[in-house]
């Protein structure tokens, strides 16, 4: 069950987990609706709260020469075409306390990287949008240490929190996912969200790219939602390889229908 309010959240009675998806970057409108319309139509079908994802912005590149963005305001307005077109939520991440009234301008949840979870100043604008704040673990902190990141929202008159889990840093160059995390931040009050792709992460690579390991986005997501995940976080494209952020983790379009089937099942056999 859902328990924070966001207009345009369909089926939060449903009784299944909802669903944050779309590309890592928003890369152009054209391909932004087109797999709006994909993944729309599949959670419509199978009743399950969706929110549509796509970052505006990508601050946190290993190369100076990466992709971060197309423009802010472009791809700021593409993700409210996508909200107004499909009626669906949209959330993208914030990187600075300037960016959070900007992009609460365009969008229904703002995302706080996990670098960046413990900026005060960061927390704190999200917090004062009235938008709902998402804020994802880092890898450096321990589940239990997350209870500030909430206190310092609620704290700035804001109780519309969720928390995302993205994986431990296990070494330099891997990431291992805790799943005593999970109920442990719920016992903070909020709807807590298993980070399926970037917790398949393998940063600091010396090519530059960060790597990952897609294959297992399945097993990550069935072992959250056992563990009674309220949500999961899915990065999905029609073309990875050729994604312009994070292609090497993120799941491929086509098979999305598929896995929600079977989490659906899961969460069906432990209700």
């Amino acid at each position: 069950m859902i328990n924070f309010e966001l207009e345009k959240l369909k089926y939060t009675q449903s009784g299944n987990f909802f669903l944050m998806a779309g590309p890592c970057a928003i890369e152009g409108e054209e391909i932004a609706l087109r797999i709006a319309e994909r993944i729309v139509t599949i959670t419509d079908k199978l009743n399950i709260p969706y929110i549509f994802k796509g970052s505006y912005r990508k601050a946190n590149r290993s190369k100076g020469s990466s992709f971060t963005g197309i423009g802010d305001e472009k791809a700021l307005k593409i993700l409210e075409k996508v909200g107004r077109e499909f009626g669906v939520p949209t959330v993208t991440d914030i990187h600075e306390s300037a960016e959070a009234a900007m992009a609460a301008a365009y969008v229904d949840v703002l995302q706080i990287p996990a670098f960046l979870c413990r900026q005060t100043d960061l927390l704190i604008a999200a917090a004062e949008t009235g938008k709902v704040v998402n804020v994802k673990k880092g890898q450096f902190l321990s589940a239990g240490s997350m209870k500030f990141a909430v206190d310092k929202v609620v704290e700035a008159g804001n109780n519309r929190v969720i928390l995302t889990d993205r994986g431990n840093t296990f070494g330099y160059q891997d990431l291992i996912v805790d799943y005593r995390g999970l109920p442990e931040m719920q016992e903070f009050g909020v709807p807590v969200v298993m980070d399926c792709t970037h917790s398949l992460q393998q940063p600091n690579q010396s090519s530059g790219v960060t790597g990952g390991k897609p294959a297992l986005i399945g097993t990550i997501a069935k072992a959250a939602i056992a563990v009674g995940a309220d949500g999961l976080f899915i990065e999905t494209h029609p073309d990875p390889a050729h994604a312009k952020s994070d292609g090497a983790n993120m799941l491929h379009l086509d098979n999305l229908e598929e896995l929600l089937v079977q989490l659906i099942k899961i969460r069906k056999a432990i209700s």
